[in-house]
């Protein structure tokens, strides 16, 4: 069963490279959770590590363009995405050191985290990044 669903309605921003990548990280979210479900300790680390990865290479992808395109709240949309690399980052550390678990919790917090995310915020690149000619 899946976690989240990546929805046109819902998500679009209309930035073809970072929708394509939205539905990525809701994909890797979506294994992580299955995982959980599973109780599996060496696939919850895989697919943690992969969807952290994969959060970095994705902020990093939306910073470069938001750059290039000269969108004015970049520098507040780069602390966002500082926060839950932290977050993600000390979570991932303690959960390989055995002094944590990945749970259900976990994975609703970032579900949570890219509802709220994606809309209220990428939502706002889009125009500009559009009218710089990134699609």
């Amino acid at each position: 069963m899946s976690l989240i669903t990546w929805t046109p309605e819902q998500f679009a921003t209309n930035v073809v490279t970072h929708d394509n990548e939205h539905k990525h990280l809701f994909n890797l979210l979506n294994e992580l959770h299955r995982n959980v479900g599973k109780n599996e300790r060496s696939a919850i680390g895989a697919s943690l590590d992969g969807l952290i990865a994969y959060v970095v290479e994705h902020f990093s992808s939306e910073e470069k363009n938001m750059a290039a395109a000269g969108y004015a709240a970049l520098d507040q949309h780069k602390l966002e995405h500082a926060k839950l690399v932290q977050t993600c980052a000390d979570l991932q550390a303690k959960f390989h050191a055995g002094a944590a678990e990945i749970s259900e919790q976990t994975t609703a917090f970032l579900r949570d985290w890219l509802i709220e995310h994606i809309p209220k915020v990428d939502f706002k690149y889009a125009p500009t990044l559009s009218a710089n000619g990134i699609h």
